[in-house]
């Protein structure tokens, strides 16, 4: 069991799903607001996406990201800001081979330029973030032609660009040979230690939100490393008390569940607050973004 328990927010993610709750921040100013409040609430870390402030779609402009966290910074409210380097991954296949991919809603991209933001962050200096994402692996996403891809080549690419700027990459596993490829990178010395790694489950087509998968994925974590997991949709909550119980720290947030309880929509700080309340309740005590630093050993 884990004792001491690092809360991560995502406060809103990329999914236009998440639109539909009244809760869900759209605008710069609104997306601080609730990473704010979600830190007051108890997270030590808020994982960012942002989005075009006129249609609540998702974005990758940096300069949604540098009002966001130059909003939180001056807050003075202490929490660690992480993040996403997820979009421009996806590619949408058309219904015949290569004469029509990639087919409309696609976004793929390079590497650098799915961490635009965080290396124009970090060459500027004022608002630099924490932590930055790396999704290990390529993913059928959902049930139709859209897939995530992310092969090795650009994953260790994301690597050196984090180590380069002294950020900390936070490994986002969605399967087991995503985990293998995090060992891999370590191996090939791509990671300093403590590696951050984030198990995701229960995201359609990747490993199961159940205890034998969590289970195994734990059995198989590298040595010295920090790692927490999450479960979306009804899952989220359960899966907060079987990440403590297995050792690990949680993440909560409106990117991977919408509802406090049965049709009633949550808001960030109301999840993290129940959040907590489940951790507190094992026993366990919840970190402070202070302590989180020291833990996870951010510049």
């Amino acid at each position: 069991m884990n004792h001491d328990v690092i809360i991560s927010c995502a406060v809103t993610g990329d999914d236009t799903k998440v639109t539909k709750s009244p809760h869900c921040a759209v605008t710069p100013e609104q997306i601080a607001g609730t990473a704010i409040a979600a830190a007051e609430a108890g997270a030590a870390i808020v994982h960012i996406h942002v989005r075009e402030p006129e249609t609540g779609a998702f974005s990758m402009e940096t300069r949604h990201y540098r009002e966001v966290v130059k909003r939180i910074r001056e807050s003075k409210v202490d929490v660690i800001v992480n993040l996403t380097c997820g979009m421009g991954g996806y590619i949408v296949i058309g219904e015949h081979g290569l004469k029509d991919t990639p087919a409309p809603g696609s976004d793929f991209v390079t590497q650098e330029e799915r961490m635009r933001h965080v290396i124009d962050l970090c060459q500027e200096g004022l608002y630099r973030p924490d932590i930055a994402t790396l999704d290990c692996g390529s993913l059928n996403f959902g049930d139709d032609n859209r897939a995530y891809i992310s092969t090795p080549k650009y994953l260790r690419q994301g690597a050196a660009i984090c180590k380069d700027l002294g950020v900390k990459p936070e490994l986002e596993v969605f399967d087991t040979g995503n985990l293998w490829f995090v060992r891999q990178m370590i191996k090939e010395g791509l990671l300093d230690a403590p590696t951050l790694i984030q198990l995701c489950m229960g995201i359609p087509y990747g490993v199961p939100a159940d205890v034998g998968h969590l289970l195994a994925m734990v059995n198989t974590l590298p040595e010295n490393c920090n790692w927490g997991s999450f479960a979306i949709s009804r899952m989220q909550m359960p899966w907060v008390a079987q990440s403590v119980l297995l050792g690990g720290n949680v993440r909560v947030g409106l990117e991977d569940n919408l509802y406090l309880s049965k049709g009633v929509y949550a808001s960030n700080a109301q999840l993290v607050a129940k959040a907590r309340g489940i951790i507190e309740a094992l026993g366990a005590r919840i970190l402070t973004a202070a302590q989180a630093r020291e833990k996870l050993r951010l510049r």
